[in-house]
């Protein structure tokens, strides 16, 4: 028996009963649920063992922000093309692919012999994590088509991505302290098989009616943006802002850009479907998108090395120091889901640029890790922000697109979290790096500047609110019509 999906292909078969089809659908939120939850844990579990790593694989600095955003970036650059393959391919097909390939990734980090190993590891474990997320979120979509039933279960989808992140720091530092920083990946294993094989058994697949074509030259004009960009940031510190390679990066990420731009306008069916941006309220929640996930990489990569480093806390005391954190992120996630329901996303996101500011002005202007009265309302407030702004963006962001275009408005929105945390580790890094580089500073100087730039996203993230989004939510989410594109400017 299977259940019908709207905007999609399904196999024929008869029609459930009502209770039968709530069940599917809460069965499908499972295993979407678990995924995201799989995919997002790996991303914060891995910030307690880094300095483990360092010891253990003799690492510099940048060795550590490599093993972070080699991830990050493969998980960005491939995320789009993901999308589409889900709404081409099939989003069941594509999504049990991504779970059996994460999970090798998984098994191949935990057996890497030196650093080189493991960055390319971390980049097949990306390779099956880019299937995930934007698959999952159109899988969501299309089965939950009653706008507030729809936004319940982003909410839900949200939290369980809330959860994952905020309680990643605490689960790494059970597994160094009791296994090694290797355990951190072996975890992956009995969870990826068991959500390969509950998608193979209760996700219908499903296709779009009009999938879009491939778009190889896209695709590597991503990768050129994302890879230069990040290798500049992250290798200027030690190499030079002025040697030919980061100034050749610092070229070529620009003329990258600016190629994807006009090379995509050209196309019928481009990989980044730059009409969405049209779309007031899909722009502002895409850039509130980075900003949150900015903070919240950057945030989790300088303070577990500060945790360790500079206060000699184990591992596991160092995610225990960042619990409250997690509990907040937790708490608001579920409220951000409730106000998003019922609200709309504006509440939900002023609360949350307003936290994220406040909680990076304490370590900015009165350097709350030097005291733990500061330092942990500090945590809260940070993961108070991230928690509220995660379900909202996701709302906002899809509140307007057809239907017909989820997978690829998913995955734009997903590849602007995960460049935006790889940005984050890379850019705070770079200034923590820069500031380490100075005669004389020590750590809280030379990391003051970061917390100014997560003290500025933060109000950036409160001025895009007003800007982009509606009051209240309105009573039937309407669909915007995004304009046809003439076929004679197809470019194949």
């Amino acid at each position: 028996m299977t259940w019908r999906v709207e905007n999609t292909v399904t196999v024929a078969g008869r029609v459930p009963e009502p209770s039968a089809t709530k069940r599917g659908a809460r069965l499908v939120l499972a295993v979407c649920c678990t995924s995201v939850f799989l995919g997002n844990l790996n991303n914060t579990v891995l910030n307690v063992a880094l300095p483990a790593m360092q010891r253990d694989l003799h690492s510099p600095l940048s060795g550590l922000q490599w093993t972070t955003d080699a991830y990050l970036i493969a998980l960005a650059a491939l995320l789009m093309l993901a999308g589409s393959a889900g709404d081409r391919l099939g989003r069941r097909r594509v999504f049990q692919t991504g779970l059996a390939l994460f999970t090798l990734g998984s098994l191949l980090c935990g057996l890497a012999p030196g650093l080189s190993w493991l960055i390319a590891c971390r980049v097949l474990q990306a390779v099956g994590a880019s299937m995930l997320n934007p698959v999952a979120m159109s899988i969501i979509t299309n089965t939950f088509t009653e706008p507030r039933e729809r936004a319940r279960a982003i909410g839900v989808w949200g939290a369980v991505m809330g959860v994952a992140m905020a309680v990643g720091p605490l689960v790494g530092g059970v597994l160094v302290q009791a296994a090694g920083w290797r355990s951190i990946f072996w975890l992956n294993l009995p969870i990826g098989v068991a959500a390969l094989i509950c998608a193979a058994r209760f996700i219908p697949e499903s296709r779009a009616p009009h999938p879009r074509r491939a778009d190889p030259v896209g695709q590597l004009l991503v990768i050129a943006l994302l890879g230069t960009l990040t290798y500049a940031v992250i290798e200027g510190p030690s190499t030079g802002w002025t040697s030919p390679l980061t100034l050749g990066c610092l070229v070529a990420a620009p003329v990258a850009l600016v190629a994807l731009i006009r090379y995509e306008r050209q196309r019928t069916e481009p990989l980044v479907d730059l009409e969405v941006f049209r779309d007031a309220g899909f722009s502002g929640a895409g850039a509130m998108a980075v900003l949150s996930f900015f903070v919240l990489g950057g945030f989790l990569f300088l303070n577990t090395l500060y945790l360790q480093n500079e206060r000699g806390l184990g591992a596991l005391d160092a995610g225990l120091y960042l619990l409250p954190m997690a509990i907040l992120n937790i708490v608001t996630s579920q409220l951000s889901g409730r106000l998003t329901a019922n609200l709309g996303p504006r509440l939900p996101l002023l609360l949350a640029g307003a936290a994220t500011t406040l909680g990076g002005a304490l370590f900015a202007v009165a350097d709350a890790e030097t005291s733990n009265g500061l330092l942990f309302p500090a945590y809260c407030l940070i993961g108070a922000g991230v928690g509220l702004a995660n379900t909202p963006v996701t709302n906002a962001a899809m509140a307007g697109i057809p239907k017909e275009r989820a997978g690829v408005a998913a995955a734009i929105i997903s590849t602007g979290r995960q460049f935006g945390q790889a940005l984050g580790v890379a850019v705070l890094g770079a200034v923590l790096t820069t500031g380490l580089h100075h005669r004389g500073a020590g750590y809280v100087q030379a990391v003051r500047p970061a917390y100014w730039i997560i003290t500025a996203c933060g109000a950036a993230i409160v001025l895009l609110t007003l800007v982009t989004t509606a009051r209240r939510l309105p009573p039937a989410a309407p669909t915007v019509t995004l304009p046809q594109r003439p076929a004679q400017k197809s470019v194949t």
